[in-house]
């Protein structure tokens, strides 16, 4: 599981693992029944304290993203995130907020970037987009 931890957008620590093991799941990266690194472990690896994994993990928890097997670990809910397709829509809904926002700043309309996106489309579908 390589989760990234950045300290310069604000976001808590916790938030930072619930939101990417989410993506993960949204994704398809971690499968239903897939462990999930031990706290310790995790904590050692993000070089931050088991706390704030602990945090994390209760909120997966109680999302139902991952469940508790006592003594056996963490793992990926048999269902996946029963949020998954609503997960990724709200990840794509960010990053499209982002891109109108910063088109917008730079002038571009909806027209002009619909234009882009369609582009960009055939060329990565093509295999010529870079």
């Amino acid at each position: 599981m390589n989760i990234q931890i950045t300290l310069k957008d604000g976001v808590p620590i916790y938030r930072q693992i619930v939101n990417q093991v989410k993506y993960m799941v949204a994704s398809g990266q971690l499968q239903p029944g897939m462990e999930v690194p031990p706290i310790r472990v995790l904590a050692e690896q993000l070089l931050v304290t088991p706390n704030t994994v602990v945090k994390a993990y209760r909120e997966l928890e109680t999302e139902g993203v991952v469940y508790k097997r006592r003594g056996a670990g963490t793992f990926i809910s048999e269902n996946g995130s029963p949020l998954k397709a609503a997960e990724q829509r709200r990840i794509l809904t960010e990053r499209a907020d982002t891109l109108l926002t910063e088109a917008r700043q730079m002038g571009y309309s909806v027209e002009d970037i619909m234009k882009l996106v369609k582009e960009r489309a055939a060329e990565l579908e093509n295999g010529t987009g870079n």
